[in-house]
């Protein structure tokens, strides 16, 4: 009489382990020190609000971040990936958060928050390198190179514009055999270049492929992960019917193992 109950109970058993497991079985291709870098306490409200959306362990997962790493983290704004990196690599990596001057013409504060971050002994693996887009260089070789929603920015008059095929190779000098560059930025329409830099804050992915791999790289990946198919690139990023929510590319450049 009490089988009927003991298999109901077993089943229950089941059935809730099963759904307690799900969510791990759906981060399965996250490594768990990108999942806890992403969960550290340290990291801002703000910076936790645009996760929905900016998705931070997954694309961190498709860079292939890693313990040791050393890291640029080139234009780091507010150094929203900056802590997500600085846990991620650890005590035996560095990232290097590199601000070109440009930037500090154009907004004299543009340093303050990511000096901030460096500051920190939470964050103590971390430093900020000041210097002019040309004279990009590591103090170390790098195993990566990140730039995200910053690309159509260098060709924008206020960056000079930057000569981003020159930036480009320096980036491939910069890293070691087999390292990655990462570049995530708003798309924009297909045939338009860099045409919509200024004005909208995109810039076509053809185009950016084309600078990249002419610099020695090879597209190695690409993610849909921010690919938003109801954004129809006519609008400006920072439109509050759009913002957040664009449509977004992310490549994954190496350079070969044999450089």
């Amino acid at each position: 009489m009490y089988r009927p109950v003991l298999i109901a109970t077993i089943f229950t058993a089941l059935m809730i382990g099963f759904s307690i497991g799900t969510p791990a079985c759906a981060n399965d291709k996250i490594p768990r020190a990108i999942m806890a870098a992403v969960a550290d306490s340290g990291r801002p409200d703000a910076d936790r609000q645009r996760d929905e959306h900016r998705k931070p362990a997954e694309v961190v997962a498709f860079a292939g971040l890693k313990r040791g790493d050393k890291i640029a983290d080139l234009i780091p704004g507010g150094g929203y990936f900056t802590r997500i990196f600085s846990k991620v690599v650890g005590k035996h990596g560095h990232v290097y958060a590199v601000v070109p001057s440009e930037i500090l013409q154009f907004r004299a504060t543009a340093a303050v928050g990511i000096k901030a971050i460096a500051a920190d002994k939470a964050y103590g693996n971390t430093s900020v390198i000041l210097t002019p887009i040309a004279e990009f260089k590591a103090p170390a070789p790098l195993d990566m190179v990140w730039t995200s929603d910053n690309y159509h920015d260098l060709k924008i008059a206020f960056m000079g514009p930057a000569d981003t095929v020159a930036l480009d190779k320096a980036i491939f000098e910069a890293l070691k055999p087999g390292g990655i560059f990462l570049v995530l930025d708003h798309v924009a329409a297909p045939g338009s270049g860099a045409r919509d830099a200024a004005t909208l804050h995109r810039i076509d992915p053809d185009l950016v492929k084309t600078e990249v791999t002419a610099a020695g790289f090879v597209l190695e990946a690409e993610s849909d992960v921010l690919r938003n198919p109801q954004d129809d690139h006519t609008a400006k990023v920072f439109d509050t019917a759009i913002e957040g929510k664009t449509d977004q590319f992310v490549f994954r450049f190496r350079k070969p193992e044999t450089h």
